[in-house]
């Protein structure tokens, strides 16, 4: 009776992470579906999943019809800057939180961390009119500048960094090691995990972020891929089926850097405990 009741439990569970999957992954093949349609397919009722005719050249069109080369070129130098600058600083900044004793560390990281209940949206405005006294509208100091730091990777890697033994450190220095050479070269190989899943956090955020680069930014030469997502939408209605295509476009960097840093993605999320 345990084993059918253990067999039943472990059905109904792969039945429910199944159904879960796939209501998750549905609207993913909606989208390639219609990157794949004719125009007139579209708007059938009822609809179709399967096109009648694969039409690839949707794709071909969607990156001619704007210029999405240098929309990539934008997004990747952007976030390429952003994320390289983030998880230096958050390194630096979590590992002196971690393990230097210094009068006021702990109030002094508290109160970083609150900065992280302020809406972004509340410091748009004085950031933008900052940006504008700078001379960096339209410009990569404004979409990069403001982001070279993160409270959340600081808070992050100074979690991860507070789990491993303080023993390492003590027979580091006891050999003679500094603390940026102990950082470099035994704290951050040991941290890999976690540095892989912020990586992977930050290039997500700043890859998929909106609202900032259309506030920033002017010309189309300034755009970023998100905002060229919005050029298929027309007064005679949205191109769907090549904004779907420029859309799996603009995902083929966040899948591939996904699957190459989901083994050290998942060992950061289950290692970084909520020590100290």
């Amino acid at each position: 009776m345990k084993r059918a009741k253990r067999r039943i439990s472990s059905l109904l569970s792969h039945v429910f992470l199944i159904a879960t999957s796939l209501v998750m992954i549905a609207p993913f093949l909606w989208m390639i579906s219609t990157a794949l349609k004719g125009e007139s397919e579209i708007y059938m009722y009822p609809p179709r999943w399967l096109p009648n005719e694969l039409h690839w050249e949707n794709f071909i069109r969607a990156w001619r019809t704007m210029p999405f080369g240098r929309f990539y070129i934008n997004s990747i130098v952007v976030t390429t800057i952003i994320t390289v600058n983030q998880v230096f600083t958050a390194a630096l900044a979590g590992y002196a939180f971690a393990r230097l004793e210094f009068p006021g560390r702990d109030t002094i990281f508290y109160m970083y961390l609150a900065t992280m209940m302020v809406p972004g949206q509340v410091t748009m405005l004085p950031l933008f009119l900052l940006m504008d006294r700078l001379g960096w509208i339209d410009t990569y100091q404004g979409l990069t500048v403001p982001f070279l730091t993160s409270v959340f990777a600081t808070f992050f890697l100074r979690q991860f960094f507070a789990s491993i033994p303080r023993e390492l450190e003590d027979v580091a220095r006891i050999d003679g090691c500094g603390r940026l050479r102990f950082l470099w070269q035994i704290m951050l190989p040991l941290s890999r995990p976690a540095l892989g899943a912020i990586t992977l956090f930050t290039f997500l955020g700043h890859w998929d972020d909106y609202l900032w680069p259309l506030v920033i930014t002017n010309s189309t030469h300034m755009r970023t891929l998100p905002i060229g997502l919005r050029f298929f939408v027309e007064e005679s209605g949205t191109q769907y089926h090549y904004m779907m295509a420029a859309a799996l476009i603009t995902l083929a960097p966040v899948l591939a850097l996904f699957f190459a840093a989901q083994r050290q993605f998942i060992k950061g999320i289950a290692l970084t405990g909520l020590k100290g």
